[in-house]
This record gives structure tokens, sequence and C-alpha cells, in this order.
């Protein structure tokens, strides 16, 4: 199987405005990214789809993979999705351009759940281990049924147990990979007002009938989404150098 990774990069963030651009050790935080799953060996093709002039300068400059989005988008996914035309992949892999810390454990491990033809959509979920998680409206939680196929996504405490308990609940982690084939059809799917109600894009494709293969894993990967991520990000550099 030809494998894409797609890096959704949006300039604009309310918890931390142009943090792709914020600089990382010497690199910004998107191209970082960007090499980290080029340099990965996982896949065939690696591209940004970016709205902003600053992002696409700066991957373009570096020799990446860059294309500028032609309308705004409400997701990542319907960012990328704009342009799943120019990849022959077969399977898409969305990466967050604020994770420069790619898992390739984790996403060998999602690439391999195509093995089964019967698989269209994929992610992954970790299991949570701590009460604060579990209520943290942050945490996005999952409920799969016996296949391993989710049920629903929310916000929300799910599964709610009458016991006070939680060991069987999962923390889902927000990278998807797709068929091609799925990711056209998601192009052209309005948001529903489920996906509006709780700002997850995944209950868009379970009210249109997608289902979404969830694969277990022990790692997780870590994002940039404060000004305290960032400096952590750089020690973290600074300790594997």
């Amino acid at each position: 199987m030809k494998v894409t990774a797609m890096i959704p990069a949006r300039y604009d963030s309310q918890r931390f405005p142009g943090k792709l651009m914020k600089d990382l050790a010497g690199k910004t935080v998107i191209r970082r990214t960007y090499e980290a799953a080029a340099q990965s060996g996982l896949f065939n093709q690696v591209m940004v789809i970016t709205d902003s002039k600053l992002i696409y300068n700066e991957i373009k400059s570096h020799g990446g993979t860059v294309f500028m989005s032609k309308k705004p988008h409400p997701t990542g996914t319907d960012r990328i999705a704009e342009f799943v035309s120019k990849t022959d992949a077969d399977i898409i892999i969305n990466i967050q351009g604020d994770e420069p810390f790619i898992n390739p454990k984790a996403l060998k491990t999602l690439i391999d759940a195509f093995s089964d033809k019967t698989v269209d959509m994929a992610s992954l979920m970790i299991k949570i281990d701590k009460k604060d998680d579990f209520l943290n409206p942050n945490n996005v939680k999952v409920v799969t049924d016996l296949a391993g196929y989710a049920m629903f996504f929310s916000r929300a405490p799910i599964p709610y147990s009458r016991d006070n308990v939680f060991e069987k609940a999962y923390k889902h982690i927000g990278v998807y990979a797709f068929r091609k084939k799925t990711l056209e059809k998601i192009a052209v799917l309005p948001q529903t007002e489920m996906e509006q109600i709780e700002k997850l894009e995944n209950l868009r494709f379970l009210q249109n009938g997608m289902m979404i293969k969830m694969i277990e894993t022990d790692t997780i990967n870590f994002g940039i989404d404060t000004e305290e991520d960032l400096q952590k990000a750089v020690r973290l550099l600074n300790e594997n150098r």
C-alpha cells in the first residue's frame, strides 16, 4: 500500500496564535513536524495543506511539498480532503501540524489496520488511568463495539459508570487514517448538528454511517497547544541531542 501523510496547518489558533511558526530549538514547529513525518520511513509522500502564506513559504523554502487552501475549512480533515486528488496513495494519514514528536510505532500500528480490506477508516485510542482525565472535557472519550469500531465520541465522561469506576474508559487520540475513497466521500459531507454541538468532526463520520476502527496504543503524541508546551518541547529536544 502507498501511504501519504497530509498535515493540515492552520495559522490561527485560539489558545496559541501562530504556534506553528514559533521557533522550536532553531526550526519552526511546522517544519519539525514535516521533517519528523518525512524521516519516519512510514510514508511514500508527506505534504502540508495550509491557509497561511507564512507556513506555505516556510515549507516550500525548505524543499517540502505544500499546498494553499482555496477556501476556509471547519476542520483539519476538510482541509486535507480538498487536496486528496493530489496523491495516488491508497492510505492517507492526517497528522496534526503541532505534533513534532511523531511516534512511528503508533502510526505503524494504525497503518497495519488496513491490511484488513474491510477497514476504511481508523484512529487511535489509549486507556484512561486517571479519573481527572476521564472527567476533563478537553479529553475526548470513545466507546467501541465488540469488534473495536467506534460507537460514539464525546467530551463527556463515557461510558457513564453508576459504580463510579472508569477502568474501561478510553481517550481518543486525534490521528485519523483513511482509504483515499473514504476521504473523497468525506470531502462533500456537510457538518452535522451533533458535530457542531460537541465540536468533534468524527461525529459527522458516524452520523453518515461510516465505520471507524479504533486501534489501542500505549503511547501518545505530545502536541503543542500553549506557550508552556512549547518550552517543554524545547527541553525535550535539548535532552535528546
